[in-house]
């Protein structure tokens, strides 16, 4: 069997993932956000002071990645890390006013983004592919 990157799952799959990054990156640029930061946002904007280590679960980067996209995030302004009161080796991430302010114009824009990425799919076809990505993604969180 010859490898095709036509017919190739993780090729393509990582090839749309890609063009789908450069295209966010571009459109939430001016908002001061990156594609790195962005799923950091998510998951502070849906529960708020997680710690570093429970972000490396949850985003599944390496703890050097995140710790420099967190340094980076509140020198922006976008976060402050503070020290666990009953254990200081702990430090919770909280998103700032700054970076509160930024969940309805960037979720705006990534909903716009993902409209954009399955415009030529039918209502059918957009479902069918979230389900088949989900599918993928639930076997290898398995393995």
């Amino acid at each position: 069997m010859t490898f095709s990157r036509e017919t190739s799952p993780g090729y393509l799959i990582n090839h749309l993932a890609r063009l789908f990054a450069n295209a966010l990156q571009e459109r939430i640029k001016p908002l001061g956000l990156s594609t790195g930061a962005f799923p950091i946002m998510i998951h502070l904007w849906e529960r708020d002071g997680l710690t570093q280590k429970e972000l490396i679960e949850r985003v599944g980067i390496e703890q050097a990645t995140m710790a420099n996209t967190l340094a980076r995030m509140e020198r922006d302004g976008l976060v402050c890390r503070r020290r666990d009161p009953k254990d200081g080796r702990i430090r919770h991430t909280w998103l700032t006013e700054s970076g509160r302010a930024l969940k309805d114009p960037t979720l705006a824009i990534a909903m716009a983004q993902n409209k954009s990425a399955l415009a030529g799919l039918s209502n059918s076809e957009r479902e069918q592919i979230i389900a088949l990505i989900s599918k993928a993604i639930r076997a290898f969180e398995a393995n």
